[in-house]
């Protein structure tokens, strides 16, 4: 299969020569600009960003506190799944971050960004990213409810 065909690109289109702009998992607070500003790239006609938030609820019953831990391999499973998506989609740029740690309601959990050169490309390739992420990088949530029962979301 043609480069071409392979990763869905028009013609007089260049592939992006690394694609995989911002990863990782951090203790500290995320920033929305920072994720959207690495996706940045003038060949990308439309991107596509996700901001996932810690909310004061789940199944209908109130949260009190949240927090995320991870095992030492999610780096490497984060850029595996970003590489897979980057070889699926014509992916300009792409950026994921994952908080981990204590988090308070609102606070930003997980932000992707990607951008392609179309809009439909683009809400498709974060959809599969964001997706993927949570569903195969180890990363696992604890819930503790305002009636003091507890869950483990994801181990």
């Amino acid at each position: 299969m043609s480069r071409m065909a392979q990763t869905h690109e028009h013609p007089g289109e260049q592939p992006a020569p690394d694609p995989i702009r911002l990863l990782g998992i951090r203790d500290t607070p995320l920033s929305v600009d920072e994720v959207f500003a690495a996706v940045g790239d003038s060949a990308a006609g439309g991107t596509a960003l996700f901001v996932g938030t810690v909310r004061d609820h789940d199944g209908g019953a109130d949260v009190a506190r949240l927090g995320y831990s991870s095992h030492p391999t999610a780096e490497a499973e984060l850029r595996r799944v970003a590489e897979k998506v980057a070889a699926d989609f014509p992916v300009r740029a792409l950026a994921a971050v994952h908080r981990v740690g204590d988090l308070e309601i609102g606070d930003l959990a997980v932000v992707v960004a990607v951008s392609c050169p179309h809009r439909a490309e683009a809400f498709a390739a974060s959809r599969r990213l964001i997706d993927d992420l949570k569903s195969e990088v180890p990363i696992w949530k604890h819930q503790t409810f305002h009636d003091g029962t507890q869950e483990w979301v994801g181990a």
